[in-house]
Order: C-alpha cells, then structure tokens, then sequence
C-alpha cells in the first residue's frame, strides 16, 4: 500500500478558522469539514476527543462517521482509538479483509465504509484524539495526496488545546457571573430580613439558611421568592440559569 504526498490541495490555517469560529463546537465543525474537502475520497469524517478519560465524537461532517466512530467506543477497540492510544496513523485498506478489532469492520462494511485512515490529535497529551475518514471504496487512501491532511492535523493539535482553553475560560466567566447573580439575590433577601427582624446581617443570613433547610430548597431560590413576594416580581438575577 503507497500512500502519496504529492503536491495537491492546501490545508487550511486553523488558527484562522478557530479565529473565524464563535466557539470550540463551531471550530471542531469547521475541521472536520477542511479534513473531508482534502480527501475526495472520503465521504465521512469524525474528530475524536477524549474527555473525562472517555473518547468522545465531537463533531463529524458526512452521515456515517459518527455510527462508525461510536461503535469502536462500544468495544474499547477500533483504529480510531488506536490512533489516539498509540499516536501512530492507522490505515484500514478494506474493511472486508480486516483481520483486528473483533466484528469492527465487518460492520463498517455493512455501513458502507470499504476503508478508512485515522490521524493522531495531540497524542499522549490530555486532550488526545484521532481524525477519522472514512471512504465507500475499498483502498481509498492508496493514492490521496495526504500530505495536506497531516499538516492539518499536525495543526489542529495546538488548534484544539487553545479552543479549549478558550472554552474553560469562557465556562468560568460564566460560572463567575452566576454566582455572583446568585449573591445579589441572597444579598437582598438579607436586607429584607434585617429590615423585618431588625437583626443584623448575620444573623439574617443564619435565619434565611435555616428556612431553606427546613424547605430542602437552594438559598437562591429561597431569598428570590422572598423578594417576589414583596415585590410581586422575580429578581431579574434570578432568571439566571447557571450551567450544571
């Protein structure tokens, strides 16, 4: 099996198309479309991640990647998780003839998938993965100009680890501003109760987490119904809804 590196497509600039993206689902969306557009091949292409230790497809241009994706996760075993495991590509000339990975490629040949190629993401770090293609033809990979695909990937590598660092960011920032919404809420409640009870502010609070023990609900939404009450109106705050 030759696999060529001939001159012929260009990959694109990933950090232009993480720059031209909104968020990390918009950007692996992106890459997986440039990844299938290099290879005209291929008619299917997914990105696994691992996340929380697990692989996951997090996103796939073309019908079949994802089914295809996902039952090699069902079996632990598969040549896009070897791809991410090892940090080598992995080539499967046709699916009929494939020997590894149990009843994988019989049932990839069922699906339409005759051949495939992984690429490793930035293996044997935290955020490793794989670009899986995925192609109706057995050998399809034989004479693809891959050079564009692999500096692609060799890319995204840094690609992925800025988005995602990006996406934490932006996870805290919103994790911040809940909780601070969710301390305006309590903070008025506070004044309501000192004002009521002519205590002070502590003891409010002690009074406020008392009564939302007894009620087996959140603090927040303890004091947000104590202002409605009041006002006849939920705090604008209180609409807030953090990310779980």
């Amino acid at each position: 099996m030759i696999m060529t590196d001939r001159p012929g497509a260009e990959a694109p600039d990933t950090t232009a198309l993480l720059l031209e993206t909104t968020s990390l689902d918009d950007f692996l969306q992106a890459l997986a479309r440039s990844a299938l557009a290099l290879v005209e091949e291929a008619d299917g292409c997914g990105i696994t991640l691992q996340r929380q230790g697990r692989p996951v497809t997090v996103s796939s241009a073309g019908a079949i990647a994802t089914k295809l994706d996902e039952a090699q996760y069902g079996q632990d075993d598969g040549p896009c998780l070897q791809a991410m495991r090892t940090g080598q590509e992995v080539s499967v000339p046709d699916t009929l003839r494939e020997s590894r990975w149990a009843d994988y490629p019989a049932y990839a040949a069922v699906c339409g998938a005759r051949s495939s190629l992984s690429l490793p993401i930035a293996p044997h770090s935290h955020t490793s993965g794989a670009l899986n293609l995925y192609a109706p033809l057995p050998n399809a990979f034989d004479t693809a100009d891959l050079t564009a695909l692999r500096l692609l990937t060799a890319q995204a590598t840094g690609a992925i680890a800025l988005a995602q660092r990006l996406a934490d960011t932006e996870e805290f920032a919103a994790d911040l501003q809940a909780a601070l919404q969710s301390r305006t809420v309590i903070d008025q409640a506070i004044g309501v109760v000192v004002g009521q009870q002519r205590c002070t502010p502590e003891k409010a609070f002690d009074v406020l987490r008392t009564a939302s023990q007894h009620r087996n609900i959140k603090l927040r939404d303890l004091c947000a119904e104590l202002i409605a009450s009041i006002t006849g109106e939920v705090p604008p705050e209180a609409k807030f809804t953090p990310r779980g």
